[in-house]
């Protein structure tokens, strides 16, 4: 028995590939030993069969590392033993068929080659189309999470027919273009050669069967335009942008078949007072000269309230204080971010007679007469000091 080749060599890739290179190379692979390509060529058959088995080791993550640390000795068990693929867990050990291949792969190729009676055994299925809708939430919301009932405009199953669009159950018939397959064969001529690729019929979509009464209500479709309200649960942390998926509530499908999706995306309100970076929140405290003198004790904003902060006496405008896990939580449950407060000091615009007598008198003291000596930092470049 001819010795097993190494896997990336019949794809002719790297042993570093990622899987996007991989699936390209089988993809080209196929495409070349395709059997419809190579009528009656055994050789070509096996290099397909060959091709195939490499791209179900490589293209999963577990089999993969097993046969890289293992080589082919660990796929050996992978598919119950007996003959056939080693680690060809989708066909089982009993042996495999072209069929087989087909019904595993065939998506791979954007179609069905002409090979695979596949088509003849499954069914094409309607499917509504997807809508999308725009929630905006505040840092509150966002926060803590938020349930929003929303109202939406979208096609729903008739109510008359139950969806299939014939007025009764006596009211169908077998599709004339595809004679009750459900699929279509057509024979082109590629660069590869001539093949012969199936597609869902576009007179039934796949059902096998056309109606020959139609619902009144609906005229045959299914679907008629309507409502719905919807609860969504949106949890704490989400980011603008952010879309959460809601299934099944689409828009209805013609003739019963599935539901499109409800895409939530979430729109961030603006904050006057408070700027999101990640989980942090950042805010730009303005203090009086006095209180940066002197210190004191100050009120900065949260998400949900007001939280009071020490002013150190000798704080320069620039300076950063970390409230923490005051910010807010990660989506996925990784803690909590905090409260980022950048001092800024006001210095007033004008002064009176005394006030001005006085900050002169100041001017005159040892300790005002000398600057200390501060970085000239921007903002952005002081708070990225302070996360060193």
């Amino acid at each position: 028995m001819a010795e097993k080749r190494d896997y990336y060599e019949v794809l002719g890739v790297e042993r570093n590939a990622d899987a996007d290179t991989i699936k390209k190379a089988y993809r080209k692979a196929a495409i070349k030993y395709h059997p419809d390509k190579n009528p009656g060529d055994k050789q070509a058959e096996e290099k397909f069969k060959e091709a195939a088995e490499a791209y179900d080791v490589l293209s999963n993550a577990d089999k993969r590392a097993r046969y890289d640390r293992f080589g082919h000795a660990g796929m050996s068990g992978a598919a119950g033993g007996g003959g056939g693929f080693e680690g060809f867990g989708g066909f089982g050990g009993g042996g495999f068929s072209m069929e087989d291949i087909f019904s595993q792969f065939g998506d791979i190729f954007g179609g069905h080659f002409g090979g695979s009676s596949r088509a003849g055994s499954s069914r094409a299925v309607n499917r509504g189309s997807d809508i999308r809708v725009t929630v905006k939430l505040s840092l509150a919301e966002i926060a803590e999470g938020t349930t929003k009932k929303l109202k939406i405009n979208k096609t729903i199953a008739c109510d008359k027919c139950g969806g299939t669009g014939a007025k009764d159950s006596s009211s169908y018939q077998t599709c004339a273009t595809c004679n009750g397959s459900g699929y279509v064969t057509r024979v082109e001529s590629t660069f590869f050669g001539r093949m012969q690729t199936q597609s869902v019929c576009p007179e039934c979509g796949g059902t096998g069967k056309t109606i020959k009464d139609k619902c009144d209500k609906c005229d045959g479709e299914g679907t008629v335009k309507g409502s719905e309200i919807i609860e969504v649960r949106i949890p704490a942390g989400v980011g603008d942008g952010m879309a959460l998926t809601v299934h099944g509530k689409g828009n209805a499908a013609r003739h019963g078949g599935i539901n499109g999706d409800l895409l939530v995306v979430i729109e961030e309100e603006h904050d006057p007072q408070l700027v999101r970076d990640g989980n942090d929140l950042i805010h730009n405290l303005n203090i009086t000269v006095t209180t940066a003198i002197l210190g004191g004790e100050v009120e900065v904003p949260t998400v949900d309230g007001k939280a009071r902060i020490k002013i150190a006496p000798g704080t320069h405008a620039g300076k950063v204080l970390r409230l923490r896990g005051k910010g807010l939580p990660d989506v996925n449950g990784y803690g909590r971010g905090d409260i980022l407060v950048v001092v800024d000091i006001t210095i007033p615009d004008k002064l009176n007679t005394e006030e001005r007598r006085l900050v002169e008198a100041l001017a005159e003291q040892p300790d005002f007469k000398r600057a200390s000596k501060v970085e000239n930092q921007n903002i952005f470049e002081r708070m990225k000091n302070f996360f060193r």
